[in-house]
């Protein structure tokens, strides 16, 4: 017998992609009764950045602006998008918005928090998005995916992206709807 989802862990990078996943989130928790948990979490800064921040923002109070802004501005990100795609959705799937239980936004390591967080939440799945082959950030963020499912203990889904065809379909279905 499969476990039941009762607590599902949403991790977005914020990236396009993130808002189709979170559709697969939604969709389990609205066919399971399960909460979902969103969490973001913001690349902890290197000690090369740590130092550069150091020696060129001399101002203790700037510093701490500049490290209070990174996350003041994912929330603000990820508020947005939230409200975005709740906008967009048909009427009667919004009330699915009350499944979100907890929203947490965090500057650390993302596979290591990640799994603290699942493990902490107790949750029973963990809901990411994979990523566009050639970006830039490509690398690092594949090794987040793969290291979550490396040492997850519980189910992890990672949504590909959609093929270009399919994510057409779906801004127009959204323009419709708005």
């Amino acid at each position: 017998m499969l476990p039941e989802f009762k607590k599902i862990l949403y991790c977005t990078d914020l990236s396009k992609n993130a808002s189709f996943a979170f559709k697969y989130a939604v969709y389990l928790a609205k066919s399971t009764g399960a909460d979902i948990h969103v969490l973001h979490v913001i690349e902890k800064l290197s000690d090369d950045a740590h130092f550069a921040l150091q020696t060129y923002v001399l101002n203790d109070k700037s510093r701490d602006d500049f490290l209070h802004h990174r996350i003041q501005h994912a929330r603000e990100r990820l508020n947005e998008r939230q409200d975005y795609f709740w906008d967009v959705l048909a009427p009667e799937e919004k009330a699915f918005r009350s499944k979100i239980v907890s929203v947490d936004i965090v500057e650390n390591y993302p596979a290591e928090n990640i799994l603290k967080k699942s493990r902490e939440l107790q949750c029973d799945l963990i809901v990411m998005g994979a990523h566009e082959k050639g970006r830039i950030m490509h690398t690092f963020l594949g090794s987040v995916a793969k290291s979550v499912l490396r040492h997850s203990k519980i189910p992890t889904l990672v949504v590909p992206l959609p093929d270009k065809e399919e994510a057409a379909k779906e801004k127009a279905a959204a323009r419709k709807r708005s």
